[in-house]
């Protein structure tokens, strides 16, 4: 493409306007002191880490009196730093749990403030990845809605609410008198239990026919996961649904279109509806900090947080290739957490 084209060409995109773009990261305020970042992460692994230190680098940059502590050894101690005074953010690998929630409030007398801070991967592995309702090729089924799905993973007390055979989603013909087999996670790992907060509405209660399947460790020492041996056996068995990841898809089992509402849209798992979070089944990774209702944000956390939501912070996410950078309107959002 000569000058003129690609000129002619850039002057026919559109102009983003201001709501359109994340902010540039400017300082408030200059500040100084250590940052101590408790979490994600565990020996030896990079979850994050590498992201962490990315973001802390650049904010350097601009503040550079500030320091980090980092100790990012897992999930589990991150809101139990926050309330002990041990840490000043609280670093999570997936969305908080209620049981976390309320240990804070047991403390402390009020909730954790959380800050979204990337959206989840779309299918990388120990990035917190969208989980996909499948079906078999052979299967004419192209769409549900989360209530049909949670009817169809989860156990109602209500016997006829409970989704068991085929014909009960309007499939005739030999469909009509078939069961479903349901294939998923171990229930008591976090995809189970996001499941049950976002699909289940906070019940445990899981269709007692469904197959759990676990990692598997090969002799040869390699590790299995347990999503692509979930996706394995829905391969092999027409009558199968299934949940798993994009990462383990394969040509025999296709990916259902999901709603949150009866009416739609019904909204197909892809690289751009996960970034954008319209697939319902988007995760979020989140930072926590104590902050008590009506008092400011320690100053220097907050000019952290306003980094890590700007375009040098987003920047930094999709650099990362894994973890997937927050819209202008999630940013906004957050943004008015710190106000």
């Amino acid at each position: 493409m000569n000058r003129r084209s690609f000129l002619l060409r850039l002057a026919a995109m559109p102009t983003l306007c201001a709501e359109d773009r994340l902010p540039i990261y400017s300082p408030q305020q200059t500040v100084s002191g250590t940052i101590r970042i408790w979490g994600h992460g565990a020996e030896g692994k990079d979850f994050i880490r590498t992201l962490v230190l990315n973001w802390e680098a650049g904010f350097q940059k601009y503040q550079p009196n500030v320091q980090f502590d980092n100790q990012l050894m897992g999930t589990a101690s991150a809101i139990g730093a926050l309330y002990t005074g041990t840490g000043d953010l609280a670093l999570l690998g997936r969305e908080i749990w209620p049981d976390e929630i309320q240990a804070f409030r047991e403390v402390l007398h009020y909730p954790p403030l959380g800050m979204e801070i990337t959206t989840g991967s779309y299918a990388t592995r120990n990035k917190d990845f969208a989980l996909i309702v499948y079906v078999h090729t052979d299967n004419p089924l192209s769409r549900l809605t989360l209530s049909q799905v949670g009817r169809i993973f989860g156990c109602h007390t209500d016997e006829a609410a409970n989704i068991r055979s085929w014909s009960q989603l309007g499939m005739t013909g030999e469909w009509a008198d078939k069961p479903i087999h349901v294939y998923g996670f171990e229930i008591s790992r976090g995809f189970g239990f996001y499941m049950e907060q976002t699909v289940f509405h906070g019940s445990s209660k899981w269709n007692p026919d469904m197959v759990e399947i676990g990692d598997q460790h090969l002799p040869t020492g390699k590790l299995l996961d347990a999503g692509k041996r979930i996706l394995d056996a829905l391969a092999n068995d027409p009558l199968g649904i299934a949940y798993s990841s994009a990462l383990y898809a394969n040509d025999k089992v296709k990916p259902i279109a999901l709603a949150i509402r009866d009416s739609g849209p019904y909204v197909e798992p892809t690289l751009e509806t996960v970034q954008n979070r319209s697939y319902p089944l988007t995760r979020v990774i989140p930072m926590f900090l104590n902050r008590k209702p009506g008092r400011p944000v320690d100053p220097k956390v907050k000019e952290f947080l306003r980094y890590i939501l700007s375009q040098q912070g987003q920047d930094a996410v999709a650099q990362d290739r894994g973890y997937l950078p927050l819209t202008p309107e999630v940013v906004r959002t957050q943004l008015q957490k710190l106000q």
